[in-house]
């Protein structure tokens, strides 16, 4: 028998089928002012496209940022048409990372099909994601709050930009030691790479709906902790996780030594001092999983999850927000990070 669906998740799922409603047909509008060549590219990445060009329905992104922005815009008090082209530049702008996240990370799959890089070659895919990127700066130069809807994008572009090098260089630090990386350097890095979009997005959609700009502040801030609660569980699920919900294979992460915080967190036991040897692809996922969990890993990082997602809360509840869009709001920002907790 099939699992009934908790009203949060039932409710989140329509707010996002509602917003990619809204916001589909502008985004297929923009893409297509593309040179063919690239945004036949941007098409295959959005599920739209086979290579070649011929349509299909494939899996797509849930459309969580376009969301925030549309309800970020409604939440402000305004229609959420106004919100629409901030959700367009930040989807593109999303979609540009992936394209590079991708080729950084060697990535061969995304969504269950090849990446871009791997069925165009990386350096159409590097092309595809930069046109992409300039497209979303276009979109917003030309809304009426066009120079501080730019200044928002490219701060949180800049933090991207930090978090994703400081990820990548995770990769070279050692386990243990004055050089290890820390839970806080964590924290930070996961803000950068997954919270400054998110932020950005309600708070763009706010702006463009014409919230005054400690609102726009205040969501900015919730969406960072987001980020940060939506990758601490996603870290679980990637030790944890159903493959067949995650399309991680089981204890992927430990296999590719990846600095997640369930291991960063049990790594300051005593009692995991065996961890390290049981890390890479040579290793002992199983046994690595179940020892992270012993110590606390697992335990820790679904707390931290737990105050960021409260925290979150905390700011939308104190910002002056329409009630209905406040409502779907937290909805949506609760659902992301109740996959695990």
């Amino acid at each position: 028998m099939t699992a009934p669906v908790s009203p949060v998740r039932q409710s989140a799922g329509h707010v996002l089928a509602r917003c990619r409603d809204l916001v589909g047909p502008e985004l297929r509008d923009a893409v297509g002012r593309l040179h063919p060549w690239v945004a036949e590219m941007a098409a295959y990445s959005f599920g739209w496209c086979e290579v070649g060009g011929a349509p299909v329905t494939a899996p797509g992104g849930k459309g969580v940022r376009q969301a925030l922005a549309v309800l970020g815009a409604e939440a402000a008090g305004a229609d959420g048409r106004a919100g629409v082209p901030a959700a367009v530049a930040v989807e593109l702008v999303h979609a540009f990372s992936l394209l590079h996240d991708d080729i950084m990370d060697g990535d061969a799959t995304r969504r269950r099909r090849p990446a871009v890089w791997q069925a165009y070659g990386t350096g159409p895919a590097v092309l595809a994601g930069d046109a992409l990127f300039a497209l979303a700066v276009d979109i917003l130069a030309a809304t009426p709050e066009g120079a501080g809807a730019v200044r928002l994008l490219s701060a949180a572009l800049a933090d991207l930009v930090r978090g994703q090098a400081d990820d990548l260089l995770f990769a070279t630090r050692p386990w243990t030691g004055p050089d290890r990386v820390t839970p806080e350097e964590y924290r930070a890095m996961a803000e950068g790479k997954t919270g400054a979009l998110l932020g950005c997005a309600v708070a763009l959609g706010a702006t463009l709906g014409g919230a005054p700009r400690d609102t726009a502040d205040a969501f900015d801030r919730a969406g960072r902790h987001l980020g940060v609660a939506f990758q601490l569980v996603d870290d679980v699920l990637g030790i944890w996780g159903d493959p067949a919900v995650t399309g991680k294979p089981v204890g992927g992460d430990l296999r590719e030594r990846k600095k997640t915080f369930p291991v960063l967190a049990a790594l300051g036991s005593p009692a995991a001092r065996r961890l390290p040897a049981l890390l890479g692809p040579d290793g002992h996922a199983e046994e690595a999983a179940a020892l992270v969990e012993a110590v606390g890993g697992r335990t820790a990082a679904l707390a931290e999850a737990r105050a960021h997602t409260a925290a979150a809360r905390e700011l939308l509840t104190t910002a002056p927000l329409a009630a209905g869009a406040a409502e779907e709001l937290t909805e949506l920002l609760e659902s992301l990070v109740g996959r695990a907790l």
